[in-house]
């Protein structure tokens, strides 16, 4: 979700495509990021529309990603030895 939301604002319910889970518990986990201090949100008719407070979680997230693949490749070639 973090990363969706790292390319602009969205709804649960493009959160809930986007992501391929229910639109309840795409909620639930929003609530969760919304308390951390982690989204904003905005209700515009029906709908609340998320988006992230800190721009640089997305690269956050992606930073952390690459360190386990390195991790993960460094793991597979000793195994392989």
């Amino acid at each position: 979700m973090v990363e969706a939301l790292g390319s602009g604002e969205m709804c649960v319910c493009e959160l809930a495509e986007v992501v391929g889970a229910d639109t309840s518990t795409i909620s639930k986990h929003l609530a969760l990021l919304k308390s951390a201090g982690l989204v904003a949100v905005e209700k515009r008719g029906l709908n609340q529309y998320y988006s992230l407070k800190c721009k640089c979680l997305a690269a956050f997230f992606q930073c952390v990603d690459d360190i386990n693949e390195k991790n993960s490749l460094a793991l597979r070639k000793a195994c392989a030895l």
